[in-house]
């Protein structure tokens, strides 16, 4: 499946290039704003795969947009500017920022950053959900923890009792632990 990608270029001549180069390189521009405001719009309506955004732009500037659209989207944003100054640099560092182009922009340039960009995004998406996940199983964990800690004082059963009695009815009601430990608690109040 084709990439798809937001270009965010005050200068449509610099916008008219990249959005060739890009597509010559099988990759989809879906939409392209002239300033941050539209920027933020589009993102939100196409929810691209990446955004191209310039710095310097009329209305909202590039890394004002970025800030939104990362907070609200978690979009990976490549910034371009004509700036190499590090106060630029600085100012870029947000979580969603990827990677950073200084104009004049070449194909030798662009490509290589765009391909880097989306596949640190695409890792950074993957461990997101990772982290997501074990944080879901230690929330689990909790609850079945507690649930078991219940059954040890109202039934006056071992740890390992409790547990066996908890996968026990797990087993024969066709529940998760999950499911049982919740109605435990539930129970208990």
């Amino acid at each position: 499946m084709r990439k798809k990608i937001l270009i965010a270029e005050d200068e449509s001549i610099i916008r008219m290039d990249i959005k060739m180069m890009l597509e010559d390189h099988g990759y989809e521009v879906v939409a392209e704003a002239g300033d941050g405001d539209r920027a933020i719009e589009l993102a939100f309506l196409h929810r691209p795969d990446l955004v191209l955004m310039d710095i310097k732009m009329p209305k909202i500037n590039g890394l004002q947009a970025s800030q939104i659209i990362g907070k609200q989207l978690d979009l990976p944003i490549l910034i371009i500017t004509a700036y190499s100054q590090k106060e630029f640099v600085a100012k870029a560092q947000q979580d969603n920022i990827v990677g950073y182009l200084v104009k004049p922009i070449a194909e030798s340039n662009l490509i290589p950053a765009v391909e880097i960009a989306l596949h640190q995004a695409d890792k950074a998406k993957r461990l997101k959900g990772e982290i997501s996940e074990a944080q879901q199983e230690v929330e689990k964990r909790k609850l079945i923890e507690r649930a078991k800690g219940l059954l040890m004082t109202r039934e006056q059963l071992t740890e390992q009792e409790a547990f066996k009695a908890m996968r026990s009815s797990s087993m024969s009601r066709q529940m998760t632990m999950e499911s049982i430990a919740k109605e435990i608690i539930a129970t208990h109040k």
